[in-house]
């Protein structure tokens, strides 16, 4: 300290702090007002933005503040630099922290805008997380003095023993990577795999994707595995899908009669039941002579893949009710089994059962 503190050094630094306190203060209120403007607009980034502005906009006048008031009083070169290092380190941690947050959000909200409303790929969110806060520190800590490029060779040379060590986490961090920058799986899809698991597709993270069956269990598949098995994807690249129903009718059905029946039983499911798909073209295809039937295919169009189990459930009970009013049989197989007796042997006669005789 070069003089003593005097009473206007004190004045003055208490007045430069008040100053950063009240304009932090003014700023929030101001962001507050931006944020409620934010809230009535379609884009939810606007809203990312100006909730992230008010962690660090305060903090950066506070800091300001601070740094006037050491300006103002008689310190030594040295703790006069300590003080704006200081300051600095706590102004851009601040920053990064709200810079991760605000740009993890903001990768968030354009993968639930691209991928539907089912759910975030959280993959893209951590490792973008992870990249700013890495550059936050290293900034940290050149700002200290500290040379960061041995730290990053030692993190070179050490990355390698990492990388063969944690190896199956990394494949399914990319293989997730993978997955999802190729498009063929998004949150939201119904998958099925070749090993028999199948769901939506809840999220996708840097280790696993998680699966959600229609009996509301998660199946948990890791990404590796996921992208290295067949699969079938009933989302993509449409929705909208067709189920196939198989019906049959006796010898005796006049098949223009069957075909005209079946066809108003189809259009009415497709009208009335929620799920399936109105201006669905109706089709039925006779296909095969049964040992006791001919045996016809019904198409039906539905909305999404969950939708067909209702969409079927309302179909057979339709057709069941109006085959019986119009006369049409369905019979259930029949087999006729034919014995020969060859000459000259009887055919046993079968006793009934009672206790032998001793």
């Amino acid at each position: 300290m070069n003089r003593a503190v005097t009473l206007h050094d004190l004045i003055i630094a208490g007045a430069a702090l008040i100053a950063g306190i009240v304009t932090g203060l003014l700023c929030r209120a101001v962001l507050r007002w931006l944020g409620k403007h934010a809230s009535r607009t379609r884009w939810s980034g606007d809203d990312v933005i100006v909730d992230s502005l008010r962690s660090v906009v305060p903090w950066a006048a506070i800091c300001g503040g601070l740094a006037a008031a050491a300006a103002a009083l008689p310190l030594t070169p040295t703790v006069g630099r300590d003080v704006n290092q200081a300051l600095t380190v706590l102004l851009i941690l601040v920053v990064t922290l709200t810079a991760a947050r605000m740009i993890t959000r903001l990768v968030k909200s354009v993968a639930q805008s691209r991928s539907g409303v089912a759910g975030s790929a959280t993959i893209f969110a951590n490792i973008t997380r992870i990249v700013v806060l890495a550059m936050g520190v290293l900034v940290i800590l050149q700002t200290l003095g500290i040379s960061i490029a041995p730290l990053l060779t030692a993190l070179g040379v050490g990355g390698l023993a990492v990388a063969l060590a944690l190896q199956d986490t990394l494949a399914n961090l990319f293989a997730g990577v993978h997955v999802l920058a190729s498009k063929t799986v998004q949150p939201g899809d119904y998958i099925r795999l070749s090993s028999g698991e199948e769901g939506y597709v809840v999220d996708i993270n840097w280790r696993n994707t998680v699966v959600r069956q229609l009996s509301n269990n998660l199946v948990i598949i890791p990404n590796a595995q996921l992208a290295g098995t067949n699969m079938t994807n009933f989302t993509r690249p449409e929705q909208q899908l067709s189920i196939l129903v198989q019906v049959g009718v006796g010898y005796d059905s006049d098949l223009e009669h069957v075909e005209q029946v079946t066809m108003e039983v189809v259009k009415s499911v497709m009208t009335d039941v929620s799920g399936a798909i109105p201006e669905h073209e109706p089709a039925v295809r006779f296909h095969t002579f049964g040992d006791s039937r001919i045996g016809l295919t019904v198409i039906l169009g539905v909305g999404e893949f969950s939708d067909q189990y209702r969409i079927k459930h309302e179909f057979i009970k339709r057709l069941h009710q109006r085959y019986r009013a119009e006369g049409i049989r369905i019979p259930a197989p029949t087999r006729t089994v034919a014995l020969q007796q060859p000459e000259g042997m009887a055919i046993p006669q079968q006793r009934g059962t009672s206790d032998p005789v001793l």
